[in-house]
């Protein structure tokens, strides 16, 4: 009886470990802390934030564990003038497979600088969608803040595999947004905390005045990246077709935040696709691409000649 269970039990934990949709690393970075602050706090946090979100259930769907959706975030830390309470930036990576190879596409890369929060040793890491801001905003505002990320995480992988696949998970941060922990120091979560936050991204996603950003991510996913392997020419036609859609975009909506977030982390990956593109193919891409993924134009000049 007691080997029935042990095996019952273990066949509950991999189900279980099975069921979950992020393989997330987190680190925390913490050398920018005043001395005095026990780095034993750190590791302490590091780990709490590694099982808040791996082990939490973000959908109803059920993964297997070389389904998961790889991704990392370094939580970069600073002290400021209140016991126990850190300003951060906190960087998202996120990538998915490609069909029929081994490579990984990067989907997310992005930074946020808006990050603050109160954390204590061994205090519970507690997050409600229907509670957001919890009791107290600057402790909320951490989970709030992961939540955040790990639906968009999601929301962006879907999306890259079925055209709006990631609706459901871009309303469930929006939800975040509009129920955000709000108090001093708190910024990221409103329309007139900058041009380029949490509030834009997930605004950016859901506007109806936007939905080609929604066939931007599955065309470029699904229809390029995932077909380069049984036929790299038309994979090649459908990326520059992206290209263009987003070039149209810009021209449309210039300097909205989605158009920068999109080419974040791509450069050396569309290098690599157009590489072998004809000349006229690779010319159009790179003129597009020096316009609008301004910060490595430089790359793309040199390098798609």
């Amino acid at each position: 009886m007691r080997k029935i269970n042990l095996i019952l039990l273990l066949a509950f934990i991999t189900n279980m470990a099975a069921a979950q949709e992020l393989k997330a690393n987190i680190t925390v970075i913490s050398n920018q802390v005043a001395n005095n602050v026990n780095q034993n706090v750190f590791r302490t946090l590091q780990s709490a934030l590694n099982t808040f979100i791996n082990t939490r259930k973000w959908t109803s769907d059920n993964f297997t564990q070389n389904e998961r959706i790889e991704c990392n975030f370094l939580l970069n830390l600073q002290s400021t003038g209140d016991l126990n309470v850190y300003n951060a930036s906190i960087t998202i990576q996120a990538a998915r497979p490609v069909f029929n190879s081994s490579y990984i596409s990067p989907i997310i890369n992005f930074k946020d600088d808006n990050v603050i929060f109160k954390y204590i040793e061994f205090q519970q890491l507690d997050f409600n969608e229907n509670r957001v801001t919890g009791n107290d905003a600057l402790i909320s505002n951490l989970t709030a803040i992961i939540a955040y990320y790990a639906y968009m995480v999601i929301g962006f992988d879907y999306a890259s595999f079925s055209l709006r696949g990631g609706d459901p998970y871009f309303q469930k941060a929006q939800n975040i947004v509009n129920n955000a922990p709000d108090g001093r120091g708190i910024s990221g979560w409103k329309a007139f905390d900058g041009v380029r936050n949490r509030y834009w991204l997930v605004e950016n996603m859901l506007n109806s005045r936007y939905t080609i950003m929604h066939d931007v991510y599955y065309n470029y996913y699904r229809m390029g990246m995932d077909k380069l392997y049984e036929d790299e020419n038309a994979a090649r036609v459908e990326v520059l077709n992206v290209l263009n859609l987003m070039s149209n975009f810009n021209t449309d909506n210039p300097n909205k935040m989605i158009s920068q977030f999109f080419f974040q982390g791509k450069a050396t990956e569309l290098i690599k696709i157009f590489s072998k593109a004809p000349q006229q193919d690779k010319a159009r891409a790179s003129e597009i691409l020096q316009r609008l993924d301004i910060t490595n134009a430089g790359r793309y000049k040199d390098e798609m000649k």
